[in-house]
This record gives C-alpha cells, sequence and structure tokens, in this order.
C-alpha cells in the first residue's frame, strides 16, 4: 500500500526591509542640519555686534584660549619661548614667540581650532557623545578666568556652567546636544570671525591670516583668508557627513544608551 504525500504548506519568504542610504539623513538627524543651519547665521552677530558679543563672551575667552594654547603648545615643541599671551574676547589673541618654526606655529591655531570643533560637532549628534564632550567644555569655560577680572564675565561663566549642569537633566541629557553643536560651529569657524574681526571691526591684534601674509610676503592676505576658509568647511562637511552616517539612532535609543553612563 502505498503512501499518498501530505504537501507542506508553502514557506513565506521573510520581509525584507529596505535599509536607509548611509548618507540620507533620518528624521532625527534633520533637525540637527536645521539647527546647524540656524547656529551659522546666529553665530555672526552675536560673534561682533556691540552688546549682543558681550552674552557669548565666556565661549568666546573658551575659543581663543584653546587658540592661544595651540601656538602656545606647538612654540615650546619646536623649540621656541613664549614671551607674553594675550587672551581678550573684543580684541582677540596673541602669542608671542621667540625661536621655534614660525609656520608651524602659525598654523597650530587655526589648525586647533578647527579639529575642536570638528570634534564637538561630531559629539553632538549623539547624547552620550554630548555628555562626554561636555565636560571638556565645562572645562574650557572656567580655564580662562585665570586670567579675568571683569565681574560681568566671571557671572556670565557661572551661568554657562549652570546651564551646562542644567542641560544634562533636560530630556535625559538631549539638550546637551544643541550646546555642544553650538560651541562647535563657533570653534570650527573660528577662522571666519578671526578674520571678519580683523577685516571689517579693526581689531587690535591681526589675524592669523595676515600673520601669514606678513610670514610670506608673496601670498597676498585674501588667499591665506580663503585657504584657512576651505580648511575649516572641509572639516565642516566631513562632520555632518560621519554624523548622518555613523549615528543613526532615534531620540530615544540614544537616551537608552547615554542612560548607561551618568543617568540622568
Amino acid at each position: 500500500m502505498s503512501a499518498t504525500p501530505v504537501p507542506r504548506p508553502p514557506v513565506a519568504s521573510p520581509l525584507v526591509t529596505p535599509s536607509t542610504p548611509p548618507l540620507v539623513p533620518t528624521s532625527d538627524q534633520a533637525v540637527v542640519l536645521y539647527v546647524l543651519a540656524v547656529y551659522l547665521i546666529i553665530i555672526i552677530p552675536l560673534w561682533h555686534l556691540p552688546g549682543a558679543r558681550h552674552l557669548i563672551t565666556p565661549l568666546k575667552l573658551m575659543i581663543v584660549g584653546w587658540h592661544e594654547l595651540c601656538h602656545i603648545a606647538m612654540a615650546v615643541m619646536t623649540g621656541g619661548r613664549v614671551l607674553s599671551i594675550t587672551i581678550d574676547p573684543n580684541l582677540g589673541g596673541a602669542t608671542r614667540v621667540e625661536g621655534g618654526h614660525p609656520p608651524t606655529i602659525l598654523s597650530a591655531g587655526y589648525v586647533g581650532s578647527t579639529l575642536l570643533g570638528f570634534l564637538l560637532l561630531i559629539a553632538g549628534w549623539d547624547t552620550l557623545g554630548s555628555k562626554v564632550a561636555s565636560w571638556v567644555i565645562a572645562i574650557g569655560l572656567l580655564c580662562p578666568l585665570v586670567l579675568v577680572r571683569d565681574k560681568l564675565t566671571i557671572v556670565l561663566t557661572f551661568c554657562y556652567e549652570a546651564l551646562l549642569i542644567g542641560f544634562w537633566f533636560i530630556d535625559h541629557a538631549n539638550a546637551l546636544r544643541f550646546y555642544c553643536l553650538f560651541v562647535g560651529v563657533m570653534s570650527i569657524f573660528y577662522v571666519v570671525w578671526d578674520i571678519s574681526e580683523d577685516r571689517f571691526f579693526n581689531k587690535v591684534n591681526d589675524s592669523d591670516a595676515t600673520q601669514f601674509s606678513l610670514l610670506f610676503p608673496h601670498i597676498p592676505m585674501h588667499l591665506w583668508a580663503l585657504f584657512w576658509l576651505l580648511f575649516s568647511c572641509l572639516f565642516f562637511v566631513a562632520s555632518v557627513l560621519i554624523g548622518i552616517a555613523s549615528f543613526k539612532l532615534s531620540a530615544a535609543d540614544m537616551q537608552t544608551q547615554a542612560a548607561q553612563w551618568l543617568p540622568t
């Protein structure tokens, strides 16, 4: 007696969800792009206009101080001797150096500012990364107080520190991302603020682009300005592309991840 085979039910093929291309921003990432565009617009008047620029004096001191610290570090590394340091939110920074390798020392300022901004911008795409970066900002805000005697600047600095701490507890530290992005834009485009103050607002201390034109007289200042502007823009675009490609977590997933380190 032969057995009749029982037909097997058809196996449903698994549904394949099309993956989002790595460089296509999610809805959460699109918000970051809009915020970056707004920051680029509002920082220009905040940095330059009388009255408004005093509101961001602590952040300016942090950015200018880091810029000058990069000059100092490279001066020491190339065998130079630091004669004097000036860090002023309105006059700009200046580091007087004797000896060393002038082109390397001079390049260190814009390179350092750009790299700091680059890292802060990347951190701003992720809540956990922003938590880590916020410690760098907190220390950076306090360091210039060693040289500051203006009471308003001291009060504003502690206000920015309080704001930074408060952002840890807003939306499970998600607000820290936008703090880091703001400081990151300020730092990565320091070359823009530095040169524009030099050319249009007649600040006392020359920009590094002007110093390069004095060091290499055959290359005019505007070409140096263009070179360093393109350098900063390249790193800004790179930070955006890395952020879009690498941080695809939703806001809820970022909160879960960030809660594993100093939960709020």
